[in-house]
């Protein structure tokens, strides 16, 4: 991976990150996290609207006003600049990044995903203390009201895989409305971007979501089955699409559909006609609250387009998100290892701790050599792609080995840990439902 921020930073200019860091940094200078880390568990209560199930008409949310030069194209974050130096070490500013996100994850995530996870929702709390770090606006260009200058699909990487060491769930959820700015930064036009990115960029956060899988067997990304038809006035979008998180409470969905025989992006605001959601509770990521988006007949304007109309803009769509749940994959897995080497250590059997078998301390091994597989293969692709340059078989290979180890890391932390895998005393069993969804989940977020 090309190695391209070192030194970036200036007085008369920032790097991305720093802007970034910059945002972050609220975090540490606020009393969020020490008062979470005070509260009782029983003050973390949780939303429960999917908790038994719902089907409803989405929620109205705030009239968007239609603002900006129709047709023109908006602004774009550059490539990121790169030197060809090989370097897989983290600059000063993306290590502080990965702190305090990781900060957030530890002290706030994770003590808050066992009910998030049993409810099928975020905590509000959680909710507030995402929006205080700047989550949403970290892949909106600084001209737009976010905080970054260059294309952030590094960043992006490394807070997500961050995020999902509290948890994988809660990581889809804060990240779901970021996906969709960040969406709008790439390939929004000037009218789409002026008209919608102001709601990521204020203290009243639009909740947003990607909803690009489908409830079908054996579906292929490439192939939505939703489809949409050409009016005199715009389009008339039909289908069903599934694990859309939090689609109860999202106001703007980007929803892919099959336009002449090709895959296109539409932007569809949740108060529009024929557009209802229902629970779609899963095995595993339960706290991101997904849902299925059903949509009847249900019309967008002709500007409704998001990006181009030939299918590269889905393709490049796709890739980013298989990216984020590559990312999402590494942070799980991580945690599954930093929970089982402690427990390995401690746990006695026949008079000596577990870790001096060979078959257990191998198995560790494993699991560590996996893991520095995965992100190594996650951060080549997102390096390419921040520089904007083609990223497909990186990413490819990023899905495929994640995918598999990731699964095969928590199953492995789950028979480490015996009876207790099996319960949910421990968190193991939680991750590793999490960590089959890597191979099977499309959409949802983005980096």
């Amino acid at each position: 991976m090309a190695q391209t921020r070192h030194g970036l930073a200036s007085t008369e200019r920032r790097d991305p990150i720093g802007y970034a860091v910059a945002a972050l940094n609220r975090l540490a200078q606020s009393d969020v996290l020490d008062r979470l880390r005070a509260r009782k568990q029983t003050e973390q209560a949780v939303y429960v609207a999917t908790r038994s199930g719902f089907k409803a008409i989405t929620a109205a949310g705030r009239t968007f006003a239609r603002s900006g030069a129709a047709g023109e194209p908006g602004t774009r974050p550059q490539p990121a600049r790169t030197s060809g130096v090989f370097d897989l070490t983290p600059t000063e500013d993306e290590q502080m990044l990965v702190d305090v996100v990781t900060e957030l994850a530890h002290e706030v995530l994770r003590p808050a995903a066992a009910e998030a996870d049993e409810a099928c929702a975020v905590p509000e709390p959680v909710q507030k203390a995402a929006l205080e770090v700047g989550l949403p606006v970290l892949g909106v260009p600084e001209a737009l009201g976010g905080i970054s200058e260059e294309r952030s699909a590094m960043a992006g990487t490394l807070v997500a895989e961050a995020l999902s060491k509290g948890d994988m769930g809660l990581a889809v959820a804060l990240l779901a409305p970021g996906s969709v700015a960040t969406a709008l930064s790439l390939w929004g036009t000037d009218a789409q971007q002026q008209t919608y990115l102001p709601a990521f960029t204020g203290d009243d956060v639009a909740a947003a979501a990607l909803a690009l899988a489908e409830p079908a067997v054996l579906f292929d990304a490439m192939s939505p089955g939703t489809t949409a038809e050409r009016t005199a006035d715009g389009y008339v979008l039909n289908g069903v699409k599934s694990a859309v998180p939090r689609g109860d409470q999202a106001e703007l969905f980007v929803v892919g559909a099959q336009l002449d025989g090709q895959p296109v992006l539409f932007l569809v605001e949740s108060g529009s006609a024929g557009l209802t959601v229902a629970a779609d509770p899963s095995m595993g990521v339960r706290a991101a609250g997904l849902s299925r988006l059903e949509l009847d007949g249900v019309t967008v304007p002709a500007d409704a387009v998001l990006g181009a109309t030939d299918g590269t803009t889905y393709a490049e769509c796709v890739r980013l998100s298989r990216l984020a749940w590559c990312a999402l994959a590494v942070g799980t897995g991580q945690a599954v290892l930093d929970y089982v080497t402690p427990y390995v250590k401690e746990r006695q059997a026949f008079g000596e701790p577990i870790a001096h078998r060979q078959s257990v301390a191998f198995m560790v091994a494993d699991m560590a050599t996996e893991l520095q597989a995965m992100r190594l293969l996650t951060w080549k692709a997102a390096s390419r792609a921040a520089a904007g340059k083609d990223f497909s078989r990186e990413v490819a290979l990023a899905r495929s080995v994640c995918a598999e180890k990731g699964m095969r890391i928590g199953l492995d932390g789950v028979q480490l840990l015996g009876g207790h895998g099996f319960v949910k005393e421990h968190p193991v069993e939680r991750w590793y439902r999490d960590l089959r969804a890597i191979g099977l989940m499309e959409g949802a977020v983005l980096v």
